[in-house]
């Protein structure tokens, strides 16, 4: 390490033991408060600081990256995703950006899997029949039918870590793989589940009875489940995201499951700006759509891991290292951004 401990803000409230090791190897401020701060709350907080820890909760767009006081070299941000960050924006300041990829992996995977069983085997439906309607005659052999998992077909929109952990799970439980991707697997991964490539998305979301989403957001995959691929779904399937709500058109899937074109959706994610769309709450209502509270990686053991993980990402920067989780932006390939890290 450095002479000095590094100065570091972290925005959000982290898992104690992590806020306890975090104070033992650097000066650490952390928002008390656990609340969204704007930009100029965070610009304030990092005066004297070497290290913004961010969460997917901040908006680190150019303008803020622009106003960074010069003592801030790296942003750590404390989750997978950096869609909140302009990557961009931060390599032309030189700023070094890192993430937590990877420990997410299996939590997601299986959250992915819990609410693709949840909505054809109706379980949040059973569940409040006995809970908070308190009416429930007794077993019958025609009562809160579902429909079987088995013999359907899956499609995963992203073969990466996660889309891999999906598919592992699906095919334990009986269901047909099939997947759409950048670029085809190896036979090596292929081949165990027994998993058919498409490099048509649109062929493929007319064919397989659901779909589920796990690629990143970026200006190519904003609304990759267009209103038009939507419509294009076979009649009755239904959709599951643990990834990011960016990805979905949200008023064509409503629109869609209202009409009764889809069965429905389980969401880990979704529009939420201006608070959860009515017309997604009352198909929640109406058992239609599964809806969790962004819950795919909310595991303790997890969190200590992004929080781990962070702290190997700073301690490699201070130094003097390439942290091994750095971000760069779409199209730069290794290398130093201009100016703060250098030197």
């Amino acid at each position: 390490m450095t002479s000095h401990k590094p100065h570091i803000l972290v925005t959000r409230r982290l898992p104690e033991t992590i806020e306890a090791r975090m104070a033992t190897l650097f000066e650490t401020h952390v928002n008390e408060g656990d609340v969204n701060l704007d930009g100029d709350d965070i610009i304030s907080g990092l005066e004297g600081k070497d290290v913004l820890v961010s969460s997917i909760t901040d908006r680190i767009d150019a303008r803020l990256i622009a106003r960074l006081p010069r003592s801030v070299r790296l942003i750590a941000q404390f989750g997978n995703g950096v869609d909140n960050i302009d990557i961009e924006a931060a390599w032309a300041a030189g700023v070094t950006v890192t993430n937590t990829p990877s420990v997410l992996t299996e939590d997601t995977a299986d959250m992915a899997m819990v609410l693709m069983l949840a909505l054809p085997r109706r379980l949040v439906e059973g569940t409040q029949m006995l809970v908070r309607d308190g009416v429930w005659a007794g077993w019958s052999p025609t009562s809160m039918l579902g429909h079987r998992l088995r013999g359907k077909a899956l499609g995963i929109v992203g073969m990466g870590r996660i889309g891999t952990a999906v598919a592992q799970r699906a095919k334990a439980f009986g269901l047909n793989i099939h997947y759409f991707s950048r670029n085809r697997r190896p036979p090596g991964l292929e081949t165990p589940l027994e998993a058919t490539y498409w490099h048509d998305l649109d062929a493929m979301v007319e064919a397989v009875d659901i779909v589920s989403l796990h690629t990143p957001h970026t200006r190519e995959t904003f609304h990759i489940l267009s209103a038009e691929r939507i419509a294009r779904m076979k009649p009755g399937s239904f959709v599951v995201n643990v990834s990011r709500p960016e990805l979905v058109d949200e008023a064509a899937l409503v629109q869609a499951i209202e009409s009764g074109h889809l069965s429905g959706a389980a969401l880990d994610v979704f529009e939420n700006k201006r608070g959860i769309d009515p017309r997604l709450r009352a198909l929640a209502e109406a058992n239609k759509v599964v809806l969790t509270a962004h819950m795919a990686s909310a595991t303790l053991e997890a969190r200590i891991e992004m929080g781990e993980t962070v702290i190997v990402n700073i301690r490699a920067f201070m130094d003097g290292h390439q942290p091994p989780h750095r971000v760069l932006p779409e199209g730069v390939h290794g290398g130093r951004s201009k100016r703060r890290d250098q030197g």
